[in-house]
């Protein structure tokens, strides 16, 4: 039987009847959207984040530009961020008329790289076309961004700091989570992120009330929230007095059900996985490029395990023959695609960003995954003499 990229079927098989009670009481309730474990979620978010407030809204896209479209970003504004992540992160900054500025990434952690990210906003400034307003972190494949070096960056320059968490929900740096540095850290429940739900989801957690409330406004088309009121009255639903453009963003009731259960395991789950890949570099260093490694003092959610190897695609078939499924993040950096490929690029060139695009693969990666697959995975890749 082939091994699993990441397999949720041994998660269910853990807490499928939880699971199935909880999403059956949600169905007998009837309150599908805004209901009750969507508030005990956003509860429990906010407490394991280590943050004051969580939101959580339709999926981990619309957790980017809620914060960007809460700050007023819009035409004329420059926002920096990696060009070696996934379109999400840099899509929504046109999206307000901003534009993406792409910076190079540290060679061993693929995160932001803070001297480029400097390069970048000095050149900017030095170019005097866009106006210097917001940083977006990536905790790429689940390990924290340098968010000290990028937070000291974010206060000289007077800059936003959003740490994209996708991927990284749960990591933590020199035992903080991501936003004790930035101004809010968002995530992404798609199912096949460390913290996943049965579909389409994301949030915020954020310490600012005022933040907050509005991007609780705008995630509910603009509705009036506690400060429009001041001066004024509504006695009617605040869904039917929008103060601001906003967006239909609203987590199912079903989804935070599900994200419920799938919280109260979900520290076992990063330790396992820090299990596994501490297990994978132990096997795979002699036998590839380079196996990952963590910046020092952060714990990863290892949402995948990603490895060089001189013949990547080579390594690819091999593995593909032998019943070992890869994946390739990412192939084509967001600076050479044709959606961004008119943005500008700190210094016009990325060459870290070009040259691991180049060599890195990623292996099945769960907190489930077998020893015995492991050995299988570990043999295959070693085997390889292309």
């Amino acid at each position: 039987m082939p091994v699993a990229f990441i397999d949720l079927a041994a998660q269910r098989a853990r807490i499928g009847a939880r699971l199935t009670e909880s999403m059956l009481k949600v169905v007998e309730s009837g309150a599908y959207i805004q209901g009750p474990a969507v508030r005990e979620l956003e509860a429990k978010l906010a407490e394991f984040g280590q943050a004051k407030l969580a939101l959580t809204c339709a999926n981990g896209t619309d957790a980017l530009v809620l914060p960007l479209k809460a700050w007023g970003i819009g035409p004329g504004d420059a926002v920096f961020c990696p060009s070696f992540t996934f379109a999400s992160t840099a899509e929504v900054v046109p999206w307000t008329g901003a534009s993406p500025v792409f910076v190079d990434i540290d060679p061993v952690t693929y995160n932001i790289d803070p001297a480029s990210l400097e390069a970048a906003i000095l050149e900017v400034k030095a170019r005097g076309e866009l106006t210097p307003r917001v940083v977006i972190a990536v905790d790429l494949f689940g390990q924290p961004a340098d968010y000290p070096k990028i937070k000291a960056l974010c206060d000289r320059h007077n800059l936003k700091l959003i740490a994209d968490s996708a991927q990284g929900f749960g990591c933590t740096l020199n035992g903080l989570h991501p936003l004790h540095w930035a101004d809010i850290a968002t995530t992404s429940f798609y199912p096949a992120k460390p913290l996943g739900c049965y579909g389409d989801g994301g949030a915020v957690v954020v310490d600012d009330a005022g933040l907050a409330e509005r991007i609780d406004s705008l995630r509910v088309h603009g509705k009036v929230v506690a400060s429009d009121l001041a001066g004024r009255t509504f006695d009617h639903d605040p869904k039917y007095l929008s103060m601001r453009i906003g967006l239909n963003s609203r987590l199912d009731t079903l989804q935070a059900a599900v994200l419920l259960e799938k919280l109260a395991i979900f520290e076992d789950e990063i330790a396992a996985r820090n299990r596994v890949a501490a297990r994978y570099n132990e096997g795979l260093a002699p036998h590839v490029l380079r196996t990952p490694q963590v910046i020092a003092g952060g714990v990863s959610t290892w949402a995948q395990y990603t490895i060089e190897h001189a013949d990547r695609d080579g390594l690819a078939q091999h593995l593909k023959a032998q019943g070992v499924p890869t994946a390739v993040y990412y192939p084509a950096p967001l600076h050479r695609q044709p959606a961004f490929d008119i943005y500008p690029a700190v210094g016009g060139a990325l060459a870290v960003t070009d040259a691991a695009a180049m060599t890195v693969i990623s292996l099945p990666m769960h907190p489930y995954l077998t020893e015995a697959d492991q050995d299988l995975i570990i043999a295959a890749v070693a085997a390889y003499q292309g």
